[in-house]
């Protein structure tokens, strides 16, 4: 019951950020270089357009009302469960984006596996092993990783593990879980050098606090101290990290996609951008902001669960 509470009340302080998403979304379609009806015009076979031809086209899209009526008549469509749809192909927005975001979530996924794995586990055996040779190895990995572009790291990865040694697919979705390893790896390699640093310096930091000497002055072995002190003590700050990377490697798999061919949301967003269909940019922001903000809650969760002291102290609050 307490959780319902606290989960409530969560609900209620998002709401004028989903607002405030809506709002963002919206105007982003307005505000962006270009004018759609000439793009509009363009693929109907219109490519010297008159101001009537214009005027004509501008009246069909809705974009001749004020501002304000657009945005009204736009989030009530939204509430509703309407997207719109796209200035180009004419196909629903919402359906589009329904479709292709369990692609973009399962490589998001996928990217946070590894991140997790990688950037927390080897935070953890820094930690350990600290000042010792394995310890500066790690650091020097974390290093290179976060000075590497995903982009670049993504080319050099599909010319090694699959057009050098053929172990990979270079690009879609054909042979399962192994066509989500390159651009997974891709996607978490900034973040996996990031987290395994913080995570590292959270352990390290939490060394010095009182409750690790009286786990010393029990002859506990160093690595439950780390681990089983030190570490669980730490997750809250990592959690935090995870969930705000997870909003990144969210917004930031629209490149990748891209390159590995993957039919997600980013990669229809980035050719909704070259064509100035703005209506899918709006869904697409609507769509991975709200995401984000559902992320969050499951991370305010996560808190309550590490630690109950949250959720009462909240309570009395």
């Amino acid at each position: 019951m307490q959780i319902l509470k606290y989960l409530g009340r969560r609900l209620l302080v998002l709401i004028p950020v989903l607002l405030g998403i809506t709002v963002a979304a919206f105007l982003l379609g307005h505000i962006a270089p270009g004018d759609p009806v000439d793009e509009a015009l363009f693929r109907i076979g219109i490519q010297l357009p008159t101001e009537e031809d214009r005027a004509q086209m501008r009246t069909e899209l809705g974009l001749d009302q004020p501002l304000p009526v657009q945005y009204v008549h736009w989030l009530n469509s939204v509430l509703h469960g309407d997207l719109g749809s796209s200035y180009i192909t004419h196909r629903d927005i919402g359906q589009e984006l329904m479709t292709r975001l369990p692609i973009t979530m399962k490589l998001s996924l996928s990217a946070m596996v590894v991140v997790i794995l990688f950037g927390v586990g080897g935070g953890i055996v820094m930690a350990i092993c600290q000042g010792n040779i394995v310890d500066t190895v790690f650091k020097s990995i974390s290093t290179l990783l976060l000075s590497v572009p995903g982009f670049w790291l993504a080319l050099f990865l599909v010319t090694l593990f699959a057009e050098q040694l053929h172990l990979l697919p270079t690009s879609g979705l054909d042979q399962g879980l192994a066509s989500m390893i390159l651009p997974a790896v891709s996607l978490a390699a900034v973040n996996v050098g990031a987290t395994s640093r913080f995570t590292r310096g959270n352990i390290l930091a939490e060394l010095g606090e009182q409750y690790i000497v009286v786990a010393n002055a029990k002859g506990l072995s160093q690595r439950a101290v780390m681990v089983g002190h030190a570490f669980r003590n730490s997750l809250i700050p990592i959690i935090t990290l995870l969930g705000n990377y997870f909003g990144g490697i969210l917004g930031g798999s629209a490149i990748i996609e891209n390159v590995f061919a993957i039919p997600g949301v980013g990669s229809y967003v980035l050719s909704a951008i070259q064509n100035r269909d703005y209506p899918v940019v709006q869904g697409y922001v609507l769509i991975t902001g709200t995401t984000f903000v559902l992320v969050t809650i499951c991370v305010d969760l996560l808190y309550v669960l590490v630690n109950p002291k949250i959720r009462i102290q909240g309570d009395k609050a």
